[in-house]
């Protein structure tokens, strides 16, 4: 129903009669001297005479156009009948007056095309109008008690009456669709069972609900009197309980502390330390006693071939402790030089020539997957660039977009050879590299850390014919930029490859095939 002129006072005997009532026709006006019997009352809401074509309005001189005021119908109750000025309702506004005949024209009898027309007569001489007890309204903009020009009221008063039926009708047919409703709610539930997420298999949500299951949160808690410890991710790797993860995730147990692990449905199991790289701050734990996990290992995709940048990448996590986070974003760059702290206190950093992606990661979602848009892990989520400083690693801030993870090819061939002997195995060309030394590539020092030999005798440099002072510019077609590139380069390829590695002497440029070395454990 309308409000618009709610709180107005209803004039006696137009009480608001019962819902579903047959609405009262409002009392006639006392006859005046040409007035009619009240006879016509049941035909039109509005029991007033018709006066003879061109006769005027008794009591009103012939110059002034009659002005019809509207009576809303007593049906409805809400507004007060003939509502003056400042009682709710303002000269001009069709708005507010369709409101009032909504109910009009739905309710009263003999309200159709067939009864009385519009705009209706005048009252009789003597009695009071619709409007207001001798008073008719005057047109917009003509201030009350000075008469319009000559002709435009009935203009006006035709333009509102049209209006008003307009929005009647309408109103109407709402005010009935509100009364059969008896009162319930109007809201419309959208088709399906809500409790059934039935999502498409590729889309995140569906890449989500398969790979949630098989991220472990990983709680490490250091075995000394300080202990320290953190919070981590990890993801079943095999079957057989071993879990990938971070070295720097699990680096403060590792010397008599304490592991867990737990599934996103809750259950908590021990675990213990397979392995760990810091080099390439990759670890792997195995669950205790987990005869009862259901152990779903990710499946593993290429980090090599079958990423591009601009790939669609979904990273799960646990950031500051929020287990089962998902996040998505893309491969923004690949072949990114990274070098972070390994966590454990150690002096040694790692190096990866990481995937760069804007999925948010943070502090927490370290050793977490990284996932293509088919579900395939792609990478390990090991560090983040915060805007608060000046390196990478999880003492800095949250997520601004710029993270980075281990290739998972990398990753994979590190986790075999912790598996197998619980050591990693390094690729190695046989020389020590300026760490300071960036823009112009990795030059080889006149003196080595401690005034050793800067290049290995008999190692694969040696061999090449690589000397102190050469500067190494190139690895295969990689620029190498300075030392942390060239070795995250070298480490992501394996022992006994060959590579071909372009260095600069005395302004000569020279390129040479390398086959690269090993050394086993940190």
């Amino acid at each position: 129903m309308s409000t618009e002129n709610e709180g107005a006072a209803v004039p006696p005997g137009t009480e608001r009669p019962a819902p579903g009532a047959p609405p009262s026709p409002p009392s006639a006006p006392p006859p005046g001297p040409e007035g009619p019997s009240g006879g016509n009352a049941a035909q039109s809401d509005y029991p007033l005479p018709r006066p003879e074509p061109g006769a005027a309005p008794a009591g009103r001189p012939p110059e002034q156009p009659a002005v019809p005021a509207h009576q809303p119908a007593p049906a409805d109750g809400h507004g007060a009948e003939g509502a003056r000025p400042g009682e709710g309702q303002q000269y001009g506004t069709p708005a507010e007056g369709a409101g009032l005949a909504a109910h009009g024209a739905a309710q009263g009898p003999g309200a159709g095309a067939g009864s009385a027309g519009w705009p209706p007569p005048p009252p009789p001489s003597g009695a009071a109008g619709w409007g207001a007890p001798g008073h008719v309204p005057p047109p917009p903009g003509v201030a009350p008690g000075k008469p319009g020009k000559k002709g435009r009221g009935g203009l006006v008063a035709a333009v509102l009456a049209a209006a008003l039926v307009a929005g009647g009708v309408g109103g109407g047919l709402g005010f009935w669709a509100a009364e059969q409703n008896d009162g319930g709610s109007t809201t419309v539930s959208a088709p399906g069972d809500p409790d059934v997420l039935d999502r498409a298999p590729d889309s995140v949500a569906g890449i989500a609900q398969r790979a949630l299951p098989s991220v472990v949160t990983l709680n490490a808690q250091g075995g000394g009197q300080e202990a320290e410890g953190g919070t981590g991710t990890g993801f079943v790797y095999d079957k057989e309980g071993h879990i990938l993860t971070n070295n720097h995730v699990v680096a403060s147990a590792a010397e008599g502390g304490k592991l867990t692990a737990t599934f996103s449905n809750g259950k908590e199991y021990q675990a213990e330390i397979v392995g760990r790289a810091e080099g390439y701050d990759v670890a792997v734990i195995k669950l205790k006693n987990a005869s009862d996990a259901d152990l779903k290992p990710l499946p593993l995709g290429d980090s090599d071939k079958k990423v591009a940048v601009g790939d669609a990448t979904i990273a799960i996590g646990a950031p500051f402790g929020l287990s089962g986070t998902v996040t998505t974003g893309i491969i923004s760059a690949k072949n990114r030089p990274v070098a972070s702290s390994d966590g454990g206190g150690s002096s040694n950093a790692s190096y990866m020539s990481a995937l760069q992606t804007d999925a948010s990661i943070n502090p927490g979602n370290s050793g977490g997957p990284l996932l293509n848009a088919q579900g395939a892990v792609i990478g390990i989520n090991s560090a983040i660039q915060s805007a608060g400083g000046g390196g990478f690693g999880e003492s800095q801030a949250g997520s601004i977009g710029l993270g980075f993870a281990i290739p998972i090819n990398q990753a994979k061939r590190v986790a075999g050879n912790l598996i197998e002997t619980g050591e990693p195995v390094y690729p190695v060309i046989g020389v020590q590299v300026d760490m300071r030394q960036q823009s112009e590539g990795a030059r080889i020092p006149e003196t080595g850390q401690g005034g050793s030999d800067p290049i290995t005798e008999g190692g694969p440099a040696d061999k090449a014919g690589l000397k102190p002072g050469d500067v190494i510019t190139k690895l295969d077609d990689t620029v190498i930029d300075s030392g942390p590139t060239l070795i995250s380069e070298i480490w992501t390829h394996e022992p006994g490859e060959t590579v071909k590695i372009t260095y600069e002497r005395d302004g000569k440029e020279t390129t040479v095939d390398v086959t690269l070395g090993q050394r086993k454990g940190d």
